[in-house]
């Protein structure tokens, strides 16, 4: 904990300012926080496992609708999304694995899929590798809209099984790969097993 502390945590580029408040979740029982503007959909800070580093951290970078406040007004909101979260109802749905990552195939519209979307920078000049578009091809999918597909492929595949479906398995693994490259910060550090796994899958 007091490493933890020491530790300065700089604020995501171009995120400072934020009117937002805190969520949180835990990856192999560890419990993190971070910050999240809801009207803009965004994730404003790193994932933070201390709550007095998330409290000091949320006065120095970010605001209320009424303005700034001080760490000790921001240690109230942190405390409250442990048991709360006012992104999702199920607090199940915010509990991840480094092995569940590797190794699951995550559900259609999940919060894993919303955080990945929420925290990333989706870089739609990808070049996309010769079987991930010709993948696209065969499934008739727009390159330009892989976000949307996603779904339809980790539906289809969590329906017949990833053998039967080759083309949506390439297009999900595409997607769920450069979707943690395109984390922030040590997002990208603390979900690469999502990675992992779809580089095997």
């Amino acid at each position: 904990m007091e490493q933890e502390l020491a530790e300065r945590f700089d604020p995501l580029p171009g995120r400072v300012g934020h009117v937002g408040g805190i969520e949180s979740l835990t990856l192999d029982g560890r419990r993190y926080y971070f910050g999240f503007d809801y009207q803009s959909d965004l994730v404003v800070s790193p994932l933070i496992g201390d709550p007095d580093t998330m409290a000091a951290f949320a006065a120095e970078h970010m605001r209320q609708s009424d303005g700034s406040h001080d760490a000790s007004y921001w240690a109230a909101l942190v405390t409250y999304a442990v048991g709360r979260s006012d992104l999702v109802a199920d607090d199940t749905k915010r509990e991840f694995t480094a092995e569940g990552l590797r190794t699951g195939i995550p559900a259609p519209g999940s919060h894993l899929l919303y955080l990945l979307d929420a925290a990333g920078e989706w870089d739609d000049s990808f070049t996309l590798p010769a079987d991930v578009r010709e993948a696209f091809a065969r499934l008739g999918f727009d390159e330009d809209d892989a976000i949307e597909c996603v779904d339809e492929c980790l539906r289809a595949i969590r329906e017949d099984g990833a053998d039967a479906r080759p083309d949506e398995r390439a297009v999900a693994r595409w997607y769920l790969a450069s979707s943690v490259t395109c984390l922030p910060g040590n997002w990208a550090l603390l979900f690469a097993p999502l990675a992992e796994g779809a580089a095997v899958r």
